[in-house]
């Protein structure tokens, strides 16, 4: 009977000794994800309006990305994050695609001054690989599908052939002009009319065509911003169901102009020690006021997703890092944290 209870004991403290061990290996999350659930592709604002941050993701958790509806988040401080409602539902807000609502961009535009200020919200989202504007008075809606078609239709033929991904909108603060940026194996840009709903064709120039998409490691996910006078080109490499997704960046003297890579432009890639994989499709914030800079990007959901193959590219959650600069202007790498 001895015998019994002293192999029962060492049972029980071996036991006891691998929960620890797997404890220890897998690290808990502390601030990261930022919201609860599957969300990816995330798209962050700061409203004038309210003077609150809005984080707009796509909704993940289904095989083959075929979601059909997107969320808004809203927050004083990009700490604690209040879901504010649907932005749109594919099933029923638009009338030319049901599903593959992914990766959107926004940007808040002012008109007038003083008493007769007023504020309009240009939603701009792919749609079963076309993209799509919505529109809206608050950041946080309601939004409506501004041109019941396709912004963008997705072409059939020519270097843009198939789907066309992940619009990033912009204004230069130097010239007060709006851009729009897309691509899936190429980086294009266009300038956008005045009514922010129709491109000026004549403007469309492809700043990283598809033949030298290797040269700058160059996928998807773009995201352009400007800093002490120089423009950041930011972008996806590799596959979002890639444990090695990460962000890659070059620095232009112009919004619509690359000026070569930079050497070892790594911004953010996975960490095996903290088991975080396929950090990718970011958005990039400074704090109004500051010089205090943000990366909000998504991994693949921590820690069980890695498990999951291929398909932990469609089960991401939304995490935000502090990004920082040295002093000639180029990016430092970012630590992600749990």
């Amino acid at each position: 009977m001895k015998g019994l209870r002293f192999i029962a004991a060492m049972t029980a403290a071996l036991m006891v000794a691998g929960a620890s061990a797997q404890e220890t290996k897998v690290a808990r999350n502390k601030r990261n994800p930022v919201i609860k659930g599957l969300y990816a592709d995330p798209e962050i604002m700061y409203s004038e309006q309210t003077g609150k941050y809005y984080l707009y993701p796509t909704t993940d958790g289904c095989e083959g990305w075929k979601n059909h509806d997107s969320h808004v988040f809203s927050s004083k401080n990009m700490k604690k994050w209040k879901k504010e409602g649907t932005v749109l539902d594919l099933r029923t807000d638009v009338s030319w695609a049901d599903e593959k609502l992914w990766a959107p961009c926004i940007i808040e535009r002012k008109y007038g001054s003083g008493k007769n200020v007023s504020y309009k919200y240009f939603y701009y989202f792919v749609a079963n690989g076309n993209i799509g504007v919505a529109t809206a008075s608050h950041p946080a809606g309601p939004f409506k599908d501004a041109l019941g078609k396709p912004m963008i239709p997705m072409p059939t033929e020519g270097p843009m052939k198939n789907h066309i991904i992940d619009p990033d909108v912009f204004q230069d603060p130097q010239t007060g002009k709006y851009y729009l940026y897309w691509g899936n194996g190429f980086l294009a840009v266009c300038e956008l009319n005045d009514d922010m709903l129709s491109l000026k064709e004549e403007t469309l120039k492809y700043i990283i065509p598809m033949e030298e998409k290797r040269k700058y490691h160059y996928n998807e996910g773009s995201y352009v911003f400007f800093r002490k006078g120089k423009y950041y080109f930011s972008w996806s490499e590799n596959d979002t169901r890639s444990p090695d997704y990460q962000v890659r960046y070059m620095m232009s003297n112009s919004p619509t102009e690359t000026a070569g890579a930079v050497m070892d432009s790594v911004v953010i890639r996975r960490d095996d020690s903290k088991q975080i994989y396929g950090t990718g499709h970011h958005a990039i914030i400074c704090k109004p006021g500051t010089d205090e800079w943000y990366i909000v990007y998504h991994r693949f959901q921590r820690p069980d997703a890695i498990k999951l193959g291929k398909s932990a590219g469609y089960n991401r959650e939304v995490c935000i890092d502090r990004l920082y600069f040295n002093e000639d202007g180029t990016i430092k790498r970012v630590q992600p944290t749990l």
